[in-house]
Formats: structure tokens, C-alpha cells, sequence
């Protein structure tokens, strides 16, 4: 008899009606009130402190996202060999969802920034944040169906990967080539720990903290060293997946990963000053790009994908979802507030377009997250069987 599957960290979150999501919220929220508050200047001056070689804000971004990018890259090598998406078709609809909700956002951000230097900023508002879009979902109870749970954590987890792809090819710096070579060497020992069978972890924890120093000299931002460290790391599955070095070290940090790392990162990057702003700072083609990319290019591009993929026969509706209610899923998804701040940070660093995207990605999801729960509270509880 097969031993039960252990709970994910993923099903973890859906289990705890998304704790993390609801405190990710309160972070933000704090953010913005210090920021707007006598606070403010000390909010600002304490990230921008300097601890050794970074500053705090650095030390989070790039030191302990780094780690949040790790548990990114243990659910995705996870879902794809353990877990819901182990088979094309059970990939089919959140790969198609996700694609198209990156590319419609992005389409939205280049018609309002066309031509000018602000167009670097186009992946900003194709991502989603699972903690806050599950928190919200927490928030509605038994309206949504655990099958749309569901397919909006593996829409997000597809939507990660490409944005670690993005990451990595279109938010890389100069590289320097000893530093790379050094951080390839690296990952070929972890590669070699994996191939020869060594299933405790401190041995790839203490390499992936090498890893993580060089990939951060090299150029490539050092959060890309958490995946590439998770894809070392051996998983078992079947009756071996209570002792899966995998699951092992997801488990022991999703709570850290959820209650405190990203809390911590939306607290550091979540407060705008509004006091004093000028109005022609909401009409911004940044603040608009990311804006309107999240609330409407998100959701048009992931129900139109899914629409089109579900009346095309390459995937099946979710079970006992309507459309009404995927709709309201879809509009979640224009949740980006974490990877949205965070690729916000990569692509501007001036305090004028930093400012923009903070009201955008603020705007978007907030307006994203309340028209989300608000068709999902007006839609149907029951539907029709899929067909299909």
C-alpha cells in the first residue's frame, strides 16, 4: 500500500487558509502607514544603513529572497515531478494561464511606455503573488471550489518560473566571467552531491551559500542562486517521500519563507510616501503601465488563455468551477504585489520610478484583489459540470 502523500507546501498554505497571505497584508499595510507617518525619514534611512558590504534593503532583497527563490525552486521541481503538474496534461491549463498572463500584462506596460527608457520596466506586472492571492481567497471561505485553489497556486508556480527565466536573461548586469565560472564550478559539485547519492542536507546548504556569494559577484542577481540551488536537490518519491531531502527542507521553510521572509521583503518595499505627492505622479505611464497590467491585462490574459484552451479541447475546466468563478480567479491573479516590487526594484533604481512602480503594483492589486473577491462573491456557488 502506497504511504499518503506528504502535504506541500503549496497544500500547506491552502490548509492554513494562507496565514502567510493575510500577514503578508498587515506587513504592507505597516509599510504604509510608517512611510506616511514622522517615520517616514527613519523608515528610509534604517534600509538604506549600511551592514557590511549591503545595505539593509540589499541584505533582504538579494540575501533573503535568495532563500524565498529557493522554496520557489523546490515547488516547481516538486509539482513537476511529484506533484500536480507531473504530466502535460495536468500542466496544460496553468502553463497556458500563466503564459498568457504574462504576456497580455506586458503588451499593456509597452502601449503605455512605447518608445521611452521606461519600457526596461515590462515585466513588472506580468507576475502573480500566491501568498496575498490565497490570502484573499482565505478571506472568501467555502465560496471558491479547492479545485480553483488549486489551479491558481499552479498558475502561480508556472508564472514563478517565468519570471526566474526573466530574471536571468533580461535583468542581468555585466557579468564578470571568473566570478560565473567560479559559481558554475559550484553548481557542478552540488550537481555531483545529487548524482552520488547524498541525501543530507547540510552539505548543499553550505555549497548553495558559496553559490550564492559568487552568483551574486558575477552580474546575474543572486536570488537566481536559490533555484538553481533547489534543482540540486534530490526528491524521492512514492513510499520514499517522508524521507525526501526535498520535501524535507520545503517543509521546514515554508513557515519561515511565509511568516517571515517575504512579510520582512513587502515591509521593505511596500512604503510609498503619498503625502505631498503631486498629482501627475498617479498619471505616470509607469505608474499606468503597472497599474492597468496588473488589474486589467493580467486577468484578460489568463481567462481569455484558459477560455480559448478550454473550448479548443487542449484542457478540461477546473471541477465544479464556473466560469464566473474563473473569472474572479483570474482577476486575483493581477495580485502582484512581492515578484512585482521585486522585479520593480531590478528594473529601476531612481527614487522617482521607484516611487511609480510602488504606486502601481499598490493600485493594481489592491484594485485586482477587491474586484477578484467581490465576482467571486456574487458568482454562482454551483455550476453546470465542465464539458469537455
Amino acid at each position: 500500500m502506497a504511504s499518503p502523500r506528504p502535504i506541500s507546501a503549496i497544500r500547506g498554505l491552502l490548509a492554513s487558509e494562507a496565514a502567510g497571505g493575510i500577514v503578508l497584508m498587515a506587513a504592507a499595510a505597516a509599510a504604509l502607514a510608517v512611510a506616511n507617518t514622522g517615520l517616514g525619514r527613519f523608515y528610509a534611512e534604517a534600509l538604506h544603513a549600511k551592514l557590511g558590504p549591503l545595505s539593509v534593503r540589499h541584505w533582504i532583497n538579494d540575501g533573503l529572497m535568495a532563500v524565498f527563490f529557493l522554496l520557489v525552486g523546490l515547488e516547481i521541481k516538486r509539482e513537476a515531478l511529484d506533484g500536480r503538474l507531473r504530466t502535460w496534461a495536468d500542466r496544460a491549463l496553468p502553463g497556458i494561464a500563466a503564459l498568457g498572463g504574462m504576456l497580455v500584462p506586458a503588451l499593456v506596460y509597452l502601449a503605455l511606455n512605447a518608445g521611452a527608457g521606461t519600457a526596461r520596466g515590462w515585466a513588472i506586472p506580468a507576475a502573480t503573488d500566491i501568498a496575498f492571492a490565497l490570502g484573499v481567497l482565505a478571506l472568501l471561505g467555502r465560496r471558491v471550489p479547492v479545485s480553483l485553489k488549486i489551479f491558481l497556486s499552479a498558475v502561480a508556480i508556472v508564472d514563478d518560473l517565468g519570471a526566474v527565466v526573466i530574471i536571468a536573461l533580461f535583468y542581468t548586469g555585466g557579468l564578470d566571467l571568473p566570478m560565473l565560472g567560479c559559481a558554475a564550478l559550484t553548481l557542478a559539485l552540488l550537481a555531483g552531491l545529487n548524482r552520488a547519492g547524498v541525501v543530507r542536507l547540510a552539505p548543499y546548504l553550505l555549497l548553495g551559500l558559496v553559490l550564492w556569494v559568487f552568483v551574486l559577484r558575477s552580474g546575474i542577481h543572486a536570488t537566481v542562486a536559490g533555484v538553481l540551488l533547489a534543482l540540486t536537490i534530490p526528491i524521492r518519491v512514492g513510499k520514499a517521500r517522508a524521507t525526501s531531502p526535498l520535501h524535507r527542507l520545503e517543509h521546514a521553510l515554508n513557515t519561515v519563507v511565509a511568516l517571515a521572509i517575504v512579510p520582512v521583503f513587502g515591509f521593505a518595499n511596500a512604503g510609498v510616501r503619498l503625502v505631498g505627492l503631486p498629482p501627475a505622479a498617479l498619471v505616470d505611464p509607469v505608474t499606468l503601465g503597472v497599474a492597468l497590467g496588473l488589474f486589467l491585462g493580467k486577468p484578460l490574459g489568463v481567462f481569455a488563455s484558459v477560455w480559448l484552451a478550454i473550448r479548443a479541447g487542449l484542457a478540461r475546466r477546473p471541477s465544479g468551477a464556473g466560469w464566473a468563478q474563473l473569472g474572479g480567479v483570474a482577476q486575483l491573479c493581477g495580485i502582484g504585489f512581492t515578484m512585482s516590487l521585486f522585479l520593480g526594484g531590478l528594473a529601476f533604481a531612481d527614487a522617482a520610478h521607484e516611487t511609480a512602480v510602488k504606486l502601481g503594483v499598490l493600485a493594481g492589486s489592491l484594485l485586482s484583489g477587491l474586484a477578484g473577491a467581490a465576482v467571486l462573491i456574487l458568482a454562482p456557488r454551483r455550476d453546470r459540470p465542465p464539458r469537455g
